[in-house]
């Protein structure tokens, strides 16, 4: 059942609620890990691999939500490094080279920010995959489980389609930097929440969803509604041509805009 948005954000920010690892063993057969961004090394809070989605060999890319303190600590808090999003640059390249679908599953309050993040160039990172994505001659789903703030969700949100679980929530930035920036208060992050229209609901409206999947009781019940959305939604898109193309269309689609002659 939908929640009021600051209550979306205390179930976002608490243990217990399900990850990718709960889910993907439900979803997906025969999964087999790939790691390693070819550069620097493999970041723990990028999931990356490939599986099959009924008798359909996809990739899989996954940002990973721990459930416990020593998973959130594995995992970086779900705050990925360059790496991680280099080797999400290198599967999607991989699929476009053998005609496997993307399968993007978002989760992270954003890209981590520290000094070593920056040194290993976290910005090109995030750039690069925006770019990547967006030309792939494959098909391209994001789902967004959880939290999608800021670049670290973007990242990895260029697609075909987009779907929401219906208590996620998606923007351009977490509503604590938005807080923090607004009113150089992070604890107001419920209110700036409110305000943001970042619920599955607003951004439907805002034509940025396309999807909103129902929320169960358990990880089960999640999992049959995340699976039955993406067998239909490869199914819709297996047979579409230009995807690239129909993917820059629907990007140039969001917001309102004003042009002028010079």
């Amino acid at each position: 059942m939908s929640e009021p948005v600051s209550r979306r954000l205390e179930l976002l920010h608490g243990i217990g609620r399900f990850s990718i690892n709960d889910i993907l063993p439900l979803v997906f057969d025969d999964f087999i890990e790939l790691k390693g961004d070819r550069c620097f090394g493999d970041d723990p809070a990028m999931l990356g691999g490939i599986g099959l989605l009924g008798e359909t060999p996809v990739t899989i890319i996954a940002q990973i939500r721990g459930r416990d303190i020593e998973e959130l600590q594995r995992v970086n808090f779900s705050m990925p490094h360059p790496e991680g999003y280099r080797k999400a640059q290198r599967l999607a390249k991989q699929a476009e080279k053998f005609r496997r679908p993307v399968i993007c599953f978002i989760d992270t309050p954003g890209a981590y920010c520290g000094a070593g993040a920056e040194k290993r160039g976290q910005g090109q990172a995030i750039a690069r995959c925006l770019l990547e994505f967006m030309f792939l001659e494959t098909p391209v789903i994001s789902v967004i489980l959880g939290e999608g703030g800021s670049g670290g969700a973007l990242a990895v949100g260029v697609c075909d389609e987009l779907a929401m679980m219906e208590n996620a929530l998606y923007s351009v930035i977490n509503p604590r930097g938005f807080a923090s920036i607004l009113w150089k208060d992070p604890s107001r992050e419920k209110e700036a929440a409110e305000l943001m229209k970042i619920t599955a609901e607003d951004t439907a409206a805002f034509g940025i969803c396309d999807y909103i999947i129902k929320e169960a009781d358990d990880a089960a019940g999640n999992a049959a509604g995340i699976k039955a959305y993406l067998s239909a939604a490869l199914s819709r898109l297996s047979v579409l041509e230009n995807l690239p193309e129909r993917r820059r269309e629907k990007f140039r689609r969001i917001g309102i805009y004003r042009e002028e002659q010079a």
